[in-house]
């Protein structure tokens, strides 16, 4: 039977830094390829080529780390609040390509900084659902200090992974949390610090992770001592300009 796994400060820091430099290390080697191509190419042809990729891989390496930013950093003081009209846009910058597309069924408000984070953690988790592509579709209740959460996920071959639920429990199967783990168990955390219980469920042909406010999560809330989720703070820096 698989017991709560809980984490050290400094080895949860640990585990989101390995997470955050697993999402940059793809565009990060393309941008350095493409200058290399640049230093070393004569022909014209394959210089512009190079030169479409170092855009086109800049350009994503600054949205995943604006995404990250909010998702896994700081984003501002203990207090702050995060404009859901920002989340959907790092959402969409970090999520949306030719294979998966986002709908965003939430109204424009500022949310709890951590309210926002755990949402844009149970997105990816929901990602995770369609490894061949498809629609998310985000839902909230509430007002914006209490709202709740409820993201959908349909494509060819959906699948809830296999890990994922215990991981979002906080009492992984394995018992030990790596940097392959650490998002959901992240987003399980997250919630747990909201007083929410994060699940991932199969709802007909739907892949449904929600956060819902349970009588056993509210009264480990209120029982709990509090503390800041510790957080990477990554700054975000700008695409080049396009030629």
């Amino acid at each position: 039977m698989s017991v709560p796994v809980t984490l050290e400060a400094l080895d949860l820091a640990a585990l989101l830094c390995s997470r955050v430099c697993h999402d940059l290390i793809s565009p990060a080697g393309a941008i350095v390829n493409g200058l290399e191509v640049l230093e070393e190419s004569k022909d014209e042809e394959t210089k512009s080529f190079a030169l479409d990729l170092i855009k086109k891989s800049a350009r994503t390496a600054s949205a995943r780390l604006q995404f990250c930013r909010i998702a896994f950093g700081a984003a501002g003081s203990a207090s702050a609040q995060v404009d859901l009209g920002d989340a959907e846009n790092v959402a969409r910058g970090f999520i949306e390509d030719e294979k998966v597309k986002l709908t965003w069924n939430l109204p424009r408000a500022l949310l709890p900084k951590n309210r926002v984070k755990l949402l844009l953690n149970m997105i990816l988790v929901a990602a995770q659902s369609i490894p061949r592509g498809g629609i998310l579709a985000v839902e909230g209740e509430g007002t914006p200090e209490v709202m709740t959460f409820k993201i959908s996920s349909r494509g060819l071959n959906s699948r809830i992974p296999q890990a994922v639920p215990a991981l979002l429990t906080g009492s992984p199967e394995s018992g030990v949390v790596d940097a392959h783990a650490i998002q959901p168990f992240y987003a399980g955390l997250l919630g747990r610090t909201l007083g929410l219980a994060v699940s991932i469920e199969a709802d007909g042909d739907a892949i449904v992770v929600a956060a819902r406010a349970t009588p056993a999560s509210a009264e480990t809330a209120r029982a709990a001592p509090h503390f800041e989720v510790p957080a990477v703070d990554v700054q975000p820096v700008a695409a080049p300009a396009r030629a």
